[in-house]
């Protein structure tokens, strides 16, 4: 027979160890094509878990400002936009992620695209 201090030490156990369908899915930019360009210039984000699922919104940051990019073709490792007006020349941004969820998260990107 099973004794009821097992089955509750056995429910203990299974109700403190973290679930496995809560951990998140960290979106990862791995590339930006072209790397430079004007205003107006096409480019293609690719990367890790970067779906319409997992990604609400994208921006341009110098760690000051944001500038939000329209997100036009999106896929789970692909994200096509174009560099908008109100980008900087001559500045070197970085790209970052604002994530869907319960509890949305900014995460700025290991890749950078500079105005010319």
């Amino acid at each position: 027979r099973i004794s009821i201090v097992f089955i509750i030490s056995l429910l203990l156990v299974v109700m403190a160890a973290p679930p496995l369908m809560a951990q998140e899915t960290i979106p990862r930019c791995t590339t930006v094509e072209p790397a430079s360009g004007k205003t107006g210039t096409d480019i293609v984000v690719t990367g890790e878990n970067i779906g319409k699922e997992v990604v609400a919104k994208l921006y341009l940051t110098d760690g000051k400002n944001d500038i939000e990019l329209v997100i036009g073709e999106h896929t789970a490792t692909t994200i096509k936009t174009k560099i908008p007006a109100s980008a900087k020349v001559g500045e070197r941004y970085k790209l970052m992620i604002l994530t869907k969820g319960k509890e949305p998260k900014l995460i700025e990107q290991p890749v950078r695209f500079e105005v010319e």
